[in-house]
């Protein structure tokens, strides 16, 4: 349906969009129709039966809505349903344009313009600008009140600046400008009166649309409802050759088919990786959940005493309890490290045992994909510099509450290079936050086992009103480079997030209407177990 507007007839020239179809207004003798006597679609018939029934060829959307008692949306949804039966009705639609007062051009045809009303209030003693100042048409007021030359300011009155009437008497020219067009006498006004009215925003030109209804070649004043289906009861019994069957509208959209959607947040982990693919980072295989404890520990420089090792933060598998196959080199090398030190490095002098490292489980962060990964790395003939990304499960023995689960999804991003510094991790980090649109990042000093320096990375969280931690980050420690086989001299940074944080849900729900295509209670997903940060 066109969008028409949906004017108040509070002019005689709102009704010019029909006038000019050649027909006058419409009898008066036709009296006032009762809306509340039938539809709209047979009150317009009825109306446009009269009229013809006086002589006039047709009437005016405008005109019949005001003498129906119906709003004129209401009576071109008669007119657009009336067309739909065919050649009932004929409607011709018709634009004109018009000069309307705006709220503010309202209110000074009631109390008068502003400058009037700022001269009113100067007593002969005058006022102290200050004081003016506080009138509600005291800024506007006194602008133009100084411009007609109808004050005077006095910058060394005692008491501060004082403004004094300069004529006896002023002429509300404005005002009688605006009820010129209320009254219906717009043209009448010199252009620049309208324009200077328009700049002060006081007059407003308005589009009206309107359509010109004549009676059309199958016209009736009764409506029969058109049937829309033919159905096997119809054949059957023949009575679909007495029907009225609605037209076939080939152009029309066909419902839409209800369909799942992605889950939100395997768009947004799309458009993280596509992220990473723009800054030249390779995906890293992460498809073993199932992870041996040296690769999820070990080989990162993790000693076996730790608390993330026990039994209360991981979920251990019971078949197969132990893994196999090693690369028995580099896991007596690790041992030295962990047991003995080297590398400059003493190491955490324990009794480092195999059948620890040999215990499988659930991963509890990609960072054993990223070792193992960078063991490959290591393994080449001549070192390469690389960058890789992974984007993944992972999985921690928690007590399900607002702020923990025992299944999320790590975002991990690893960089391998000859003499990378905490500098190039900051500056890789602003990079990837910001075309996340992150723009407002902290740093703060952390503690890993496997990284040093370590930091923790805060971002400003806009719905939350507060900062929030959405990352940690580090150079990776020469016990854990080293041993694989790394050549001296080479850095690795790295950082790692969770896709449920706080500020990553918090950039996907921006465009959640256009990701899940409906509407999301935003409050709820911040309040969510993945969002809250109560704890």
């Amino acid at each position: 349906m066109d969008a028409l507007s949906q004017e108040t007839l509070s002019a005689p020239e709102a009704l010019s969009p029909c006038l000019s179809g050649g027909a006058g207004k419409m009898s008066p003798t036709m009296g006032e129709a009762d809306a509340s006597s039938g539809s709209a679609a047979e009150l317009l018939l009825r109306r446009l039966e009269a009229a013809g029934a006086h002589g006039e060829a047709g009437i005016c959307s405008l005109e019949a809505a005001t003498a129906l008692g119906l709003e004129h949306q209401v009576l071109v949804g008669a007119v657009k349903s009336l067309q739909s039966l065919g050649e009932v009705i004929e409607a011709e639609q018709r634009t004109s344009k018009k000069w309307e007062l705006t709220p503010e051009g309202q209110e000074i045809v009631q109390e008068g313009s502003h400058e009037v009303r700022v001269f009113n209030s100067i007593p002969s003693e005058g006022l102290v600008q200050s004081e003016l100042m506080k009138l509600p048409s005291g800024k506007v007021g006194f602008s133009k009140a100084m411009s007609n030359k109808w004050i005077q300011l006095d910058k060394n009155s005692e008491g501060g600046p004082r403004i004094f009437r300069a004529v006896d008497s002023v002429e509300d020219s404005v005002r009688e400008k605006l009820l010129q067009v209320q009254q219906g006498e717009a043209d009448s006004l010199e252009e620049k009166d309208r324009n200077e009215l328009k700049k002060r925003k006081l007059l407003a030109e308005v589009t009206l649309k309107s359509y010109w209804i004549k009676k059309g070649n199958a016209f009736s004043t009764s409506v029969a409802k058109q049937e829309t289906d033919l159905t096997p009861e119809m054949i059957a019994s023949g009575s679909w050759r007495d029907l009225n069957f609605k037209a076939y509208n080939f152009e029309a959209l066909g419902i839409m088919p209800e369909s799942g959607h992605l889950h939100p947040l395997l768009k947004v982990r799309s458009q993280f990786r596509q992220i990473f693919l723009e800054m030249g980072f390779t995906e890293m295989p992460t498809d073993n959940f199932i992870e041996s404890s040296f690769w999820n520990f070990d080989a990162l420089y993790v000693p076996q005493q730790h608390p993330a090792r026990d039994q209360h933060d991981t979920f251990f598998i019971k078949d197969p309890a132990e893994a196999i196959e090693f690369p028995m080199d580099y896991l007596k090398r690790v041992k030295r490290v962990h047991s003995q030190g080297g590398y400059g490095s003493q190491g955490y002098k324990y009794d480092w045992k195999l059948e620890d490292a040999r215990k499988n489980l659930l991963r509890t962060h990609t960072t054993a994909s990223s070792a193992r990964i960078l063991y490959q790395l290591a393994q080449q003939e001549k070192f390469t510099p690389a960058k890789y990304f992974s984007i993944d499960r992972v999985f921690r023995n928690e007590t399900l509450d607002a702020t923990h689960l025992a299944e999320f999804h790590q975002i991990e991003g690893v960089v391998a290079d000859y003499g990378l510094t905490l500098g190039d991790l900051m500056g890789v980090l602003k990079e990837f936050f910001t075309k996340l649109g992150i723009t407002q990042l902290r740093f703060k000093p952390a503690y890993n086992p496997y990284t040093e320096p370590s930091m923790e990375v805060f971002s400003y969280h806009q719905g939350l009103k507060k900062w929030v931690e959405v990352g940690n980050s580090g150079v990776f420690r020469p016990e854990l480079l080293l041993p694989m086989g790394l050549p001296d001299g080479v850095s690795v940074i790295a950082w790692g997030l969770s896709l449920e944080r706080p500020t990553m849900i918090k950039y996907g729900i921006n465009n959640i209407r256009e990701l899940v295509g409906h509407k999301v209670n935003l409050q709820m997903v911040y309040n969510s177990p993945l969002c809250r940060l109560d704890a």
